[in-house]
């Protein structure tokens, strides 16, 4: 990749990489707040006892839910990150070359 296509796919990337992390970060805290909930409805079954709220929490189908909307937003946040980090290797690259060209033309005069 040329490494003005590669600043290119920095640029383009990098509003839905922050986005993507934004997702995975607001999920990580919303779990939190869907345990405490989710804690909370047990209590209104009944169950007094605090591990058997989270217990009950955990089992809940909404927050298994959100468990997996945490692992897709992971998912599309790491492919995001590896996908700017291989445009800054092709940048990293491009440079390193040009470098070397530059060292074997002055060698070579």
């Amino acid at each position: 990749m040329k490494p003005e296509q590669a600043a290119q796919t920095i640029r383009d990337k990098a509003p839905l990489f922050g986005e993507a992390k934004a997702q995975r970060v607001y999920l990580e805290e919303f779990r939190k707040s869907k345990k405490a909930l989710l804690m909370k409805d047990a209590l209104t079954l009944g169950i007094e006892a605090a591990n058997a709220q989270e217990r009950e929490a955990y089992a809940h189908p909404s927050y298994q839910q959100l468990i997996r909307g945490l692992a897709e937003a992971i998912e599309k946040e790491e492919t995001l990150r590896w996908e700017l980090e291989a445009a800054r290797l092709d940048i990293e690259i491009w440079r390193s070359r040009e470098a070397t060209n530059r060292n074997q033309d002055r060698a070579h005069q």
